[in-house]
């Protein structure tokens, strides 16, 4: 199958370029989703002819590819309503000052875009904050008007970004996921209204967020289909015993007693098998990537076991009716 099984280095930012192109070759990986945190300075890699070439020569030392920068704590700085865990996101100059990590996290998106095209990545994945996700219970009473405002102001912050974007080739994919002002079915869809169906703007199909909400992942998919611009591959598994709920009882994840948790590729409820066969209707080639989670396994293991099980999932779709054999003309 063409589509290349690749690893989101989001959650291995802790290891240098070389050792995580080395670590990710023996795990079986084809290639890496580079998290804008971790092993790309996306500035430096923007204006840097010498930074990308280096880059490049080490990926492709290790026989990997990149087709896509993840950008997520950059872009939730764009548009969240802050509160001192945006701290960590954004320079140590600015903590505390909104206004600065906001502006911060314009420019920095533009640079990302700037990066990608010289890394000739065309498409970048990432968050893009909401204004509103505090007040996704109506009590106290959220107006109607408080979330239109919400989406227009997000079309206010992200129109300039997107702009440098079209002018790179590069499309902007956000993941749905709690705390983002398109967090399910129905705010994606407003989402995409807002912005007038700009084709810039995509989403980075991500199952594991919307099977614990009840969302069935393969019908986003399906109606979303022609806006997945790329495909993280991740599981949940969900444990609603009669104790536990869907909002997680402020319990660190991997805690047995929380009502989901994200688990390593094949341990949860996700239906892979629907989601290819998705994705071959639909003719989708780009990259299936392993974003890996699971608090209660070894990532080595798990992303090693993850990379395998997706790379036997991922089969082509046929070419011929089951039954041609029977006829007989």
């Amino acid at each position: 199958m063409g589509r290349p099984v690749t690893l989101f280095t989001g959650q291995w930012a802790d290891l240098p370029l070389e050792e995580m192109c080395r670590t990710a070759r023996e795990m079986g990986y084809d290639g890496l989703e580079l998290a804008t945190w971790g092993q790309i300075n996306c500035r430096r890699a923007a204006s840097d002819e010498g930074y990308v070439k280096e880059i490049k020569e080490t990926l492709k030392k290790h026989g990997l590819i990149c087709k896509a920068l993840g950008a997520h704590l950059t872009g939730q700085c764009v548009g969240d309503l802050w509160d001192p865990r945006l701290d960590g996101f954004a320079p140590a100059e600015f903590a505390g000052q909104p206004e600065k990590i906001r502006a911060w996290a314009i420019e920095e998106m533009k640079y990302t875009a700037r990066a990608a095209k010289a890394m000739g990545c065309d498409v970048v994945t990432g968050f893009m904050g909401s204004a509103v996700w505090k007040y996704w219970y109506s009590f106290p009473q959220t107006s109607e008007q408080m979330i239109a405002d919400a989406y227009t102001e997000q079309v206010e912050l992200w129109t300039p970004i997107f702009d440098v974007f079209d002018e790179c080739g590069v499309k902007f994919a956000l993941e749905v996921h709690p705390t983002e002002i398109a967090f399910d079915y129905y705010t994606t869809e407003r989402l995409l209204k807002a912005f007038n169906y700009r084709p810039t703007l995509g989403i980075n199909f991500d199952p594991s967020h919307l099977i614990w909400q009840g969302v069935n992942p393969t019908i986003f998919l399906s109606d979303f289909i022609d806006r997945v611009y790329h495909v993280h591959m991740k599981d949940t598994s969900v444990n609603l015993d009669g104790r536990s709920g869907i909002l997680g009882s402020h319990l660190t994840f991997g805690d047995m007693r929380r009502g989901w948790n994200f688990v390593s590729l094949g341990h949860g409820d996700v239906d892979f098998d629907k989601i290819i066969r998705v994705l071959n209707g639909a003719g989708y080639q780009g990259p299936l990537s392993v974003e890996w989670e699971d608090s209660g396994m070894d990532r080595i293991f798990g992303a090693t076991e993850a990379c395998s099980f997706v790379k036997n999932i991922n089969f082509s779709p046929s070419t011929v009716a089951f039954d041609d054999a029977l006829k007989n003309d």
